[in-house]
């Protein structure tokens, strides 16, 4: 099978020439937003749990560090934003948070499948996506309880909003890497991408069995483009495609995408009354890289906030490292002078001002199967 261009993508290609091609559909009003993932789309979560991500990370928009893995607002603000929603609070966030129009159980990190190793040895989150899972499950039941006392009315979600609510999914990404951490092949990857689509499959179907209907799924990213990727294996993989993305991580991500596809097909049969829509992420990020200086931006691979080396990234000095010089504390890691113009912030995650475009470019349905937009996502497809 090739998977460099699918039938999907050429889908996508037509709707963009001819945006009329996108399916037009009643729009759904989402009263909530509940969201599940990673990094891409931890709002505070990992930050809560694990200690708050330093400056200069939110200075671009909370003009302070706001849990977020930016330097400002992230896809899942923007699609919060456009449906006329406040921005999500993390769950795991007692500080401040309003949840009374969704809540936020992503963490930067997470995984779909539980890792054989803590946080601190292993580097991923211990909240992986069926702890999430949980957590959500928890959360239906006692908001409501606590709403029935009068305590924090204000502070909850109504008891009808978990059925009209939008369900949106962002992880898989740290799957794909965890598996090139043992050193496995790319092809020993693929063969896991199964049991983490399964997996993936069953959280969606125990969210249907609680009420949820709508769910707005991305698929993962192309891992060979990212930065931190590059840096760590550019030298033992040589493969890189005409963009300088290494082409067998993006293989790997493209297979998990394939599969992921294959199984909202199978979630539309499976769960009757669920609007499943399948968002190819990977294809908007793939267009900013490739593009990146048609589209206005800076090199797609050098890092906005970082130190060091080819892409102004080391794994050693990370984005708000500080060390002392002289008997002074230092920021070593510091933010570029204009983030708008950057695509990639710290070698892992992305500006705000790329998150925006590639959230402009999925808005409308033009990367979605079925083609709709993200205001009418609680619409079946045929």
């Amino acid at each position: 099978m090739d998977f460099k261009v699918s039938t999907l993508h050429f889908l996508l290609i037509a709707q963009i020439l001819n945006p009329s091609s996108v399916l037009a559909s009643n729009t759904c009003k989402f009263p909530a937003i509940f969201n599940f993932g990673d990094s891409n789309s931890d709002t505070g979560g990992f930050s809560a749990a694990f200690g708050q991500v330093p400056p200069p990370y939110g200075e671009t928009f909370f003009h302070a560090p706001a849990g977020r893995n930016s330097d400002g607002r992230l896809i899942i603000d923007f699609i919060a934003q456009s449906l006329r929603l406040p921005y999500l609070s993390a769950f795991l966030d007692s500080v401040g948070s309003n949840f009374s129009h969704g809540a936020n159980f992503a963490t930067a990190a997470a995984t779909i499948r539980p890792q054989n190793l803590s946080l601190f040895s292993g580097g991923y989150s211990p909240i992986s996506l069926d702890v999430q899972q949980a957590e959500y499950s928890d959360f239906v039941t006692r908001s409501q309880v606590v709403r029935e006392k009068g305590s924090f009315h204000s502070l909850l979600p109504e008891k009808g909003y978990f059925s009209r609510a939008l369900y949106t999914f962002d992880i898989g990404q740290n799957d794909i890497t965890a598996g090139y951490d043992l050193n496995l092949t790319t092809e020993e990857v693929k063969a896991q991408v199964p049991d983490m689509i399964g997996q993936f499959s069953s959280v969606i179907k125990k969210i249907y069995r609680l009420g949820g209907r709508s769910f707005w799924i991305h698929n993962t990213a192309p891992l060979g483009c990212l930065t931190y990727v590059i840096d760590a294996q550019a030298a033992t993989t040589p493969e890189v495609d005409r963009y300088g993305c290494l082409i067998p991580y993006n293989e790997a991500s493209q297979y998990f995408n394939v599969k992921l596809h294959e199984t909202v097909l199978q979630l539309r049969e499976e769960l009757p009354l669920a609007a499943v829509t399948y968002v190819d992420i990977y294809s908007a990020k793939y267009a900013l890289i490739s593009q990146a200086k048609k589209l206005g931006f800076e090199d797609p691979f050098r890092v906005c906030c970082g130190y060091g080396g080819r892409y102004n990234y080391s794994r050693f000095a990370r984005c708000g490292d500080r060390t002392v010089v002289n008997g002074t504390e230092v920021v070593l890691a510091k933010s570029c002078k204009d983030p708008s113009v950057w695509i990639n912030w710290d070698g892992v995650h992305f500006t705000e001002a790329a998150n925006k475009w590639i959230f402009d470019q999925i808005a409308n349905g033009s990367f979605s199967d079925p083609p709709v937009s993200l205001e009418s996502a609680c619409n079946r497809s045929s």
